[in-house]
């Protein structure tokens, strides 16, 4: 393999922290050790009986072969009437497709725009693909760090600091991953009165946790609030969270014609379309019966009351309420610089995370891998019992600190 040369680009990426997390965790559970592990963005409710039923159908009938590459005539209409019931966004069928997940929509979009030196504008902290999918095609991750004081949002002013010549996109995540900030239409507005001076920018709206909001706050897409942007953004969406899909692989969005027509093309090419059998099941989801999605939320927002609570309550940590999403983002400077029972310095939050598999058996993900440090990200999509013990062990290793 020493002959093989790996292309640049590829030498820029480094493996999903998340991923490295969760493949630790169950490398350890393997080994015997309790592991509780925290760090996968994955619901832990089961894929709805009726989404379920449809897939097993939609195989009965022999929909087991290819399909288009922008998806299903069936889904294709159901992602275009779920856009106008759901958001008042208006699409042809020419203007929207289907991808491998919300991360080959993602890909498609930057691979098929970015040329070596063109810059992406990413809000950190950020999910961990974003950064990588730009260096994938050749262009330029442009980081603008969003403190917590700004509850990890961007505001117009960093924006405009942040545009140049060869700023092509503007990657926009709400409700966030891995801070659970949820944009006002107010602050979206303002995002876009700043875009409208810059017209060789375009948007990406990454709205996968859409349906995940707590304490009443409301969902705004830019497109909608801005319609004079909407020639110029891509809005994503998929079935992954909402609808606990995470295995079926199925993401869309919703964009310029001409953009959509080259993503296609790139999807021809690479993996060719989506699994049929997945694409009958999402059309069960999208327009199916909605009723679960509420008590879903209202449990994800027990357990994040829990989290906060708990986290807040161990020595060093200081937990912000996200307003979405189902993770929390806590800060760890309090323990930069404490030593660990053996005498090891904690000197950034990745020794902190560290400390807690080894010491506790938890898995959390350092803020680090987000773009933004020293926090780290603790996913509550878990059951009650294993957050309480989760908890209760980082305020055991917190504790013994010093």
């Amino acid at each position: 393999m020493t002959d093989i040369k790996i292309a640049k680009n590829l030498l820029r990426v480094e493996p999903s922290a998340s991923s490295i997390a969760s493949q630790r965790a169950r490398a350890l559970k393997a080994e015997g050790r309790d592991i509780i592990a925290l760090s996968a963005g994955e619901p832990d409710f089961a894929t709805p009986e009726h989404v379920i039923e449809a897939a097993f159908d939609a195989a009965r009938r022999g929909e087991t072969r290819y399909t288009n590459a922008a998806g299903t005539p069936a889904l294709k209409a159901a992602v275009i009437e779920k856009f106008k019931r759901e958001n008042d966004l208006d699409f042809a069928d020419d203007e929207v497709m289907t991808g491998n997940g919300g991360k080959q929509i993602l890909y498609n979009a930057m691979l098929a725009t970015i040329e070596e030196g063109d810059e992406a504008i990413i809000p950190a902290p950020y999910w961990i693909a974003y950064v990588d999918l730009v260096m994938l095609a050749g262009g330029t991750p442009v980081i603008v760090k969003c403190p917590v004081e700004n509850d990890f949002k961007l505001t117009a002013d960093a924006l405009e600091a942040a545009i140049t010549p060869r700023t092509r996109w503007l990657i926009l995540n709400s409700p966030s991953n891995p801070s659970g900030a949820v944009y006002t239409a107010q602050e979206l507005r303002e995002i876009a009165d700043v875009l409208v001076r810059h017209p060789h920018v375009a948007v990406l709206s990454d709205d996968m946790y859409e349906h995940i909001l707590y304490d009443g706050a409301t969902f705004a897409t830019i497109a909608k609030v801005a319609p004079e942007l909407k020639d110029r953004t891509i809005t994503v969406n998929g079935v992954s969270k909402v609808y606990a899909m995470t295995g079926w692989r199925i993401g869309y969005c919703g964009g310029p014609a001409p953009l959509i027509k080259e993503m296609v093309k790139l999807q021809q090419q690479t993996t060719g379309s989506t699994c049929s059998v997945a694409q009958a099941a999402a059309v069960a989801a999208i327009t199916g019966p909605q009723d679960f999605v509420k008590p879903r939320t209202e449990s994800f927002r027990q357990r994040r009351d829990l989290v906060v609570s708990m986290i807040n309550q161990a020595r060093g940590l200081s937990c912000p309420v996200p307003a979405g999403a189902f993770y929390v983002f806590p800060s760890c400077a309090d323990l930069i610089g404490k030593k660990t029972p053996d005498g090891k310095v904690i000197e950034n939050d990745t020794d902190l995370v560290m400390y807690f598999l080894e010491s506790e058996g938890v898995a959390v993900v350092q803020g680090a891998a987000y773009g933004l440090s020293p926090f780290f990200r603790i996913s509550f999509a878990a059951s009650e019992d294993e957050l309480i013990q989760a908890c209760e062990r980082i305020q055991r290793a917190c504790a013994e600190l010093r």
